[in-house]
């Protein structure tokens, strides 16, 4: 049985390993097996899996096209402009009103999902686990999914929908405790079959002239291919069958570091049906025209994202003539889609969506057989970002939100002057006390203190006039 084993897996490991040679030959990087024959049976059989897994036959078209667009001084395309069409406001009560209506309309009928960035680690904030799982202080200590997955929870009651699905795009290095994490927790209360979790793709980097870099004799350098990873990711990974499959129709998109994220927001979702939006974008307006962040523009008449760096002093000072800033529309990773827009725009696109990132690349030195760490750059990472595809969008819809009551980006590590759990909290503290006050309540005590309104008790202030009409609420409280 022993032999009958063993030699079986040499077979198996042998037609893998003359299928690898031949497409890495074919595509030219056989380079990469050149320390195959010195491994051991189990790390060449690792690192053959490895290479196995790596659609390398596309990698050179990748490359092509990101050179080219890196290339191209075509300077009609790079004309920037400001965004054309109308920018809706949540602060518009009337449009808002319609927006929300139509928005629960779409979610009672099951045709809405999120999906959430989570493949950053908690690094820059002090935190060793996955982004989501950080607590961010607040009294009831819920960490930034548990909010996301009970406001979901919450809308759910608010829409009377049966299903609302939650997708978690993860990484390679927290897929695992993620997923854990949500099945350790019950899922926050969410159906276990409404919470998908799929990962981010990775990309081999490569040196200057398109070859792939070892990272060790048995292993490739591999990269996150940006949060644009997310459109071949959610084909790979079967999601937009699985989207299909369940009649999902508009899809809500956001990174995970936002503690103020309303999650499948009725108003925006309603905007964009309203408006017959094939793409979205929720903006909060710049606090001055030096903020560096990247805005809604135009580029050869198409909708973009451009960059604080792209612009003049002279664009970014630009405001209209009620005195607001005309490339004022911040863009803070809240996106819509249409799942048709995604099937027959981007999906077809796929192969012309990476930018050239020239990086330091730890790369594997043979003589001392050990993984180098350059000093200056060595190579190239194929990188791409979600607002990307939004040049294919030809009904491009974007709604501006008001700062505080939709972002508290939680980035930079406890004590940070901004977009720290601190400032985080303040905001939902804040918000917490002006739901109360908007229902009817009176507040007393320390208005500084930390206050909290659970997302089970309420997911935009809604529902809270029996608790607090006409009475004195205490500060700090939790509700």
């Amino acid at each position: 049985f022993f032999f009958y084993f063993t030699s079986s897996h040499f077979t198996t490991t042998m037609v893998e390993e003359s299928q690898v040679i031949s497409r890495y030959k074919e595509a030219n990087q056989s380079h990469v097996l050149k320390y195959a024959d010195t491994l051991s049976t189990e790390a060449k059989d690792l690192f053959l899996k490895q290479l196995d897994s790596i659609k390398v036959e596309e990698l050179s078209g990748l490359l092509g096209a990101a050179l080219a667009d890196q290339q191209n001084q075509d300077g009609k395309d790079d004309e920037v402009s400001p965004f054309s069409k109308d920018v809706g406001r949540t602060t518009d009560a009337d449009e808002s009103t319609l927006s929300y209506s139509k928005g629960i309309e779409a979610i009672s009928n099951g045709e809405v999902a999120a999906l959430v960035l989570a493949g950053g680690q908690g690094t820059r904030l002090g935190f060793s686990g996955p982004k989501g799982m950080y607590d961010i202080g607040l009294p009831s200590g819920r960490t930034l999914f548990q909010l996301l997955a009970e406001r979901l929870k919450r809308l759910k009651e608010v829409a009377k929908c049966d299903t609302l699905p939650f997708y978690i795009m993860t990484s390679p290095i927290n897929h695992e405790e993620t997923s854990s994490f949500f099945k350790k927790n019950n899922y926050f209360g969410l159906p276990e079959n409404d919470v998908l979790f799929f990962q981010q793709g990775m990309l081999p980097c490569m040196t200057n002239d398109g070859k792939i870099i070892l990272e060790k004799a048995d292993r490739v350098t591999m990269a996150p291919d940006g949060n644009g990873g997310i459109y071949p990711s959610l084909k790979n990974s079967g999601m937009i069958d699985d989207m299909r499959n369940r009649g999902t129709k508009y899809l809500h998109v956001f990174s995970i570091d936002n503690a103020l994220t309303k999650i499948a927001d009725p108003v925006f979702i309603g905007y964009c049906v309203k408006t017959q939006a094939d793409c979205g974008n929720k903006v909060v307006w710049k606090t001055g025209p030096y903020e560096s962040v990247g805005v809604v523009a135009e580029k050869g008449g198409k909708p973009c994202i451009v960059e604080y760096s792209e612009i003049t002093t002279e664009m970014a000072e630009q405001t209209d003539g009620n005195g607001r800033l005309v490339y004022g529309a911040g863009n803070i990773c809240n996106h819509f889609y249409t799942l048709d827009f995604i099937c027959e725009k981007v999906v077809p696109n796929l192969g012309n969506m990476y930018h050239i990132a020239r990086k330091k690349i730890p790369y594997y030195d043979a003589t001392t057989k050990s993984t180098v760490k350059p000093e200056s750059n060595n190579g190239i990472k194929l990188e791409s970002f979600i607002f990307d595809i939004f040049p294919l969008s030809e009904r491009m819809a974007v709604l501006d939100a008001l700062r505080e009551d939709e972002f508290a980006p939680v980035k930079n590590a406890p004590g940070s002057a901004s977009d720290s759990p601190d400032t985080a909290r303040a905001y939902l503290s804040k918000q917490s006390q002006k739901w109360v006050t908007e229902a009817g309540g009176n507040l007393t005590g320390d208005l500084d203190s930390l206050c909290e309104i659970s997302p089970m008790t309420s997911y935009g202030g809604e529902g809270l006039e029996e608790l607090v009409q006409g009475k004195d609420i205490h500060c700090p409280f939790s509700l």
